[in-house]
């Protein structure tokens, strides 16, 4: 393998791992549009399959990290957008194991708007990994890069009121529980895209 086809690697892993975050997002966003609490077990086995398939990614780029000497950027930075990527996908997997174990039996329009915006900020993801091999170049990062930061100023708003709404409409304080808890799962979904891209727009200045 050729050191230019060795670099890529890297380059086309992330991409991988991400589109395992996307598969993630859209899952969960189909899953509460057609909610159906009696499918919620086999829906978690689904999602957890999803999250494998992005630990196996992460499992493989390390070993191979651990066998060379030359990277495309440094290692740590390898390591920790690797680690960064792989934290979107297991908070997209938590999101739908809160809904699973508070027993929620409807899905609010909140949570809806929150799985919108969380698709957008994996597809932005994506666009930008895909280009990232070509960062010194490419004039899409930074689009992407801002897309995701806007991503997540909304999904903090959106936070504030569906909170605001849960504690004006609902009286069960169990329910007032689960769903607190599901949107601050749900925003730091969004949270974590705009680690990702903080730390990809990091990587690039420190390369360029």
């Amino acid at each position: 393998m050729t050191m230019a086809a060795k670099h890529e690697y890297y380059y086309d892993q992330f991409v991988s791992m991400v589109e395992c975050s996307c598969s993630a997002a859209d899952y969960l966003h189909e899953t509460l549009q057609d909610f159906n609490m009696e499918d919620l077990s086999a829906r978690m086995s689904h999602m957890h399959r999803i999250e494998h398939q992005a630990d196996t990614e992460k499992h493989e780029m390390m070993k191979k990290l651990a066998r060379e000497f030359i990277t495309p950027i440094e290692r740590e930075d390898i390591i920790q957008l690797a680690q960064e990527i792989d934290e979107v996908t297991d908070s997209v997997e938590d999101v739908l194991m809160r809904i699973y174990m508070y027993r929620i039996k409807s899905i609010r329009q909140e949570a809806l708007d929150f799985t919108t915006a969380i698709v957008q900020c994996c597809k932005a993801l994506k666009t930008a990994m895909e280009e990232f091999h070509n960062f010194r170049r490419s004039t899409k990062i930074h689009d992407c890069i801002v897309q995701v930061n806007s991503l997540e100023e909304l999904a903090d708003d959106l936070y504030i009121k569906a909170v605001h709404t849960l504690y004006g409409s609902c009286h069960d304080p169990i329910e007032v529980m689960a769903w607190t808890e599901t949107f601050e799962r749900l925003e730091r979904c969004c949270d974590s895209c705009e680690h990702v891209a903080n730390l990809v727009e990091s990587v690039i200045m420190k390369n360029s």
